[in-house]
């Protein structure tokens, strides 16, 4: 009989879930109109509208009249505002679904995207092409980007390879090789920024993150890895809820414990390694984020990773408009903002909930 109404309980609760991925997408749609219109240049929403059903009509073959000024301001909507609002977007869910990895398989509420040392390992290969200039004669532009992927990317091999004992991997191991190879490249960068000279201060700005520079090369760049990796990532999402209970209960359950945990580090740290190269370190959003989901909606990650995917891109492109508009004419690398907006929010929802949510439901 118990059994019975836990099953119907469950069943109300996941009858739920697409009106709450509908709602979080309305909600998202709608931050990223209202932030197309913020900016230096004052842009009416019901002209960006106008802008973008021209563009449309435009792209169909419908030839229409454009005043000078709809082309100032489309020009401003197309290649400013809106590569750099999307790829927050995309930024932020990157980081949030990683996040929402990363405390799966460690059952840390503290883990997030940057715990295994994949950006110190960005901060590193971005450092490098910024300072000795590494890079610049083969990949040109692109050089800090595809750098800081690359160290990412062997950075979370050389701590795979580390914490490895035997066929196994145990995540305490993971854990602190991580923490330890990240102290030491962060030790590197460190020792970079006394060399760096007058280059410090574009050094400093990339580890602070931003999207200043955003281009429509760099959403480009992470699109394939978001679908991809997130794709994956929910495909398995039952084994990130199994894995919730000890291993030997998962591996019972007829999870391979070691393959699963490998596979979501590899897509984790990918997401992560994509997101650091196209944007620095932006923090609080991998930590944040999934906390917040959970919390407000459900620890099943059948709902928390989609959930967490939305809202993590929204928070982002909000903490991104702040930045731009808070102390005009200057720009505030958005990890400060994360910090400050993110951090209260979250200790709030904490005290409030009084630490009774659980990890798993």
């Amino acid at each position: 009989m118990l059994d019975k109404r836990l099953i119907d309980i469950y069943k109300k609760r996941r009858a739920k879930w697409p009106f709450i991925i509908l709602s979080l997408i309305i909600i998202h749609f709608f931050i990223i109109i209202i932030s197309l219109t913020i900016g230096s240049t004052y842009i009416p929403l019901i002209q960006i509208l106008e802008i973008f059903f021209k563009r449309i009509q435009i792209i169909s073959g419908i030839s229409m009249q454009v005043l000078d000024t709809e082309k100032i301001n489309e020009m401003i909507i197309f290649q400013v505002r809106l590569p750099r609002v999307l790829l927050a977007s995309f930024v932020g869910g990157s980081l949030a679904v990683a996040g929402v990895v990363f405390q799966g398989i460690f059952k840390n509420p503290m883990a997030d995207p940057y715990v295994i040392g994949v950006s110190s390992g960005a901060a590193l290969g971005a450092s490098f092409a910024i300072i000795l200039g590494i890079g610049y004669t083969i990949f040109g532009s692109l050089t800090i980007t595809i750098s800081s992927f690359i160290t990412a990317t062997i950075s979370l091999l050389i701590v795979y390879n580390i914490s490895r004992v035997g066929s196994r991997t145990p995540i305490t191991t993971l854990l602190l090789s991580g923490i330890a190879v990240g102290i030491f490249l962060s030790a590197i960068v460190s020792f970079l920024h006394i060399i760096a000279g007058e280059k410090l201060h574009a050094l400093v700005f990339w580890l602070m993150g931003g999207f200043s520079y955003a281009e429509w090369r760099d959403v480009q760049i992470i699109i394939p890895f978001l679908c991809f990796g997130f794709v994956i990532i929910y495909i398995f999402s039952r084994d990130l809820n199994i894995l919730q209970l000890s291993e030997e209960e998962a591996a019972y359950l007829g999870v391979d414990v070691e393959k699963a945990k490998r596979n979501f580090i590899i897509f984790g740290s990918l997401l992560t390694a994509a997101a650091v190269s196209v944007s620095g370190l932006v923090g609080f959003v991998g930590l944040i984020i999934p906390h917040i989901m959970r919390i407000l909606i459900s620890p099943n990650h059948y709902i928390l990773l989609p959930s967490s995917l939305i809202a993590g891109a929204s928070f982002l492109v909000i903490c991104d408009t702040i930045a731009r508009i808070i102390l005009p004419p200057i720009e505030l690398p958005v990890g400060i903002i994360t910090a400050f907006s993110g951090v209260p929010f979250f200790i709030y929802l904490l005290r409030k909930t009084r630490g009774k949510y659980k990890f798993f439901e």
